[in-house]
């Protein structure tokens, strides 16, 4: 049979994604087209109304498109609202727990032809040893982390997710070492709170994990999918002043530039502690590119609020924004607050900040014309080669030799945005 896999979301989303196309391939099962698809899986996402949205949208499409398919429904919207998937035509509905045994539901629907649902709690829940001996692209991602336990008064997460739990320390050594012998020279670590990796442990954190990683022969470049600011460690910090293997790239989520809206938000630090820790990166890696991501639209944020965060942004200086409008969830505290922004103000404030990103963008390319960096190719198109560096920027480079995804430089000589031109 033949299997077609949709991911909305995040990259553990994307992890556990190749985790159940893993578990199909070695089971016999091919991966195909969707229009060939037997087999149909939408690992969905609910971090905001839209993910929820799309999710049902491409469920639906699935169903109209494939009728004779097994449509399979999992993952983070399932996980807080199996409701929503049980309509005809999805047979088979799981949460976030045991999607590594995904062969098992399938061949169970087979023979009993009954609509499965299996939606397990995650208080208390044990972390789902996942393992990946390959990856589809030149970077590979390996879950260390599950769960979030900061309960921020906007964010569905820590419900559809569940408490913080750890990938044992020697399966993630064993997972990266492998991946590297097949070829991978960048391990991105990823994980809903991956900073907070090890909080469960005696004697073991995030920046133990760090350490042995980076000794791990072969290994070329690790990157942390993203971090908040608290976790940034005076001992992360100096394995950082180290060792050149982590690289020139760090995604700190902001969310909001104002103490009022951060403290409304439940976060844990004032925006003078963030500026202060960026500054102390910096001190380290001069160079760095620093991305985050925005909410705007949070209930309470009055316009002068939010020229606050505006100018929060300037003043620090990121080199990219990911920006997204409050969404209201329904069980958050957020949801319940006074004092909410229209759409259409939020709207409006999302497109400030994307030409603000846009601009922060093009003035870190600047930084960079006329000098050598190198790259690891990824896709070939239009006669060049593509691919990120270090601190990920996107390189466009003349020629269609891959040579194995090994690494290339070459001499930035000019901007075509999104790109960075090489010779």
């Amino acid at each position: 049979m033949k299997f077609y896999i949709y991911t909305l979301g995040c990259k553990v989303n994307m992890y556990e994604s190749n985790v159940m196309m893993d578990a199909l391939k070695n089971a016999g099962y091919v991966e195909a087209s969707k229009e060939e698809a037997d087999i149909y899986i939408i690992n969905t996402c609910t971090v905001t109304n839209a993910a929820d949205n799309k999710s049902m949208k491409m469920v639906r499409q699935a169903i109209k498109q494939n009728p004779n398919s097994i449509i399979i429904v999992a993952g983070c919207m399932t996980q807080v609202n199996k409701e929503k998937a049980k309509i005809d035509g999805v047979d088979i509905i799981l949460g976030n727990k045991n999607k590594s045994k995904i062969v098992e539901y399938i061949e169970e629907f087979k023979e009993n032809q009954k609509q499965q649902e299996n939606i397990e709690s995650l208080e208390n829940a044990p972390f789902e040893t996942m393992k990946l001996n390959n990856f589809t692209h030149t970077r590979a991602f390996v879950k260390i982390e599950d769960g979030c336990n900061n309960y921020c008064s906007y964010c569905i997460i820590p419900y559809s997710r569940g408490s913080v739990r750890s990938k044992k320390r020697e399966d993630v050594l064993e997972e990266v070492k492998m991946l590297i012998q097949n070829g991978h020279r960048e391990i991105v670590l990823t994980g809903i709170h991956t900073g907070n990796y090890g909080a469960e442990f005696q004697n073991y954190t995030f920046s133990d994990l760090l350490t042995e990683l980076i000794e791990i022969e072969g290994l070329e470049r690790l990157r942390i999918s993203s971090i908040e600011m608290n976790e940034l460690t005076d001992n992360v910090l100096a394995l950082m002043k180290k060792s050149p293997i982590l690289v020139d790239h760090l995604h700190i989520p902001l969310q909001s530039g104002s103490d009022t809206i951060l403290k409304a938000m439940n976060r844990k630090y004032l925006k003078q502690d963030f500026i202060n820790k960026i500054n102390e990166i910096r001190s380290i890696r001069p160079l760095i590119s620093i991305t985050t991501d925005v909410i705007v639209g949070f209930p309470g944020e009055t316009e002068e609020l939010f020229q606050e965060t505006v100018e929060t942004i300037r003043k620090i200086n990121f080199s990219k924004l990911h920006v997204f409008p409050y969404s209201k969830r329904k069980g958050t505290v957020a949801d319940t607050m006074e004092n909410q922004i229209s759409e259409e103000v939020k709207k409006k404030r999302v497109q400030v900040l994307l030409e603000l990103s846009k601009q922060l963008e093009e003035q870190y390319f600047e930084r960079f014309i006329g000098t050598t960096l190198s790259f690891i190719p990824e896709i070939t198109k239009d006669n060049f080669t593509i691919g990120h560096t270090g601190n990920y920027l996107l390189v466009k480079k003349e020629g269609t030799e891959l040579n194995n995804h090994m690494e290339q430089s070459g001499k930035v000589t000019k901007i075509e945005y999104p790109y960075v031109i090489m010779e």
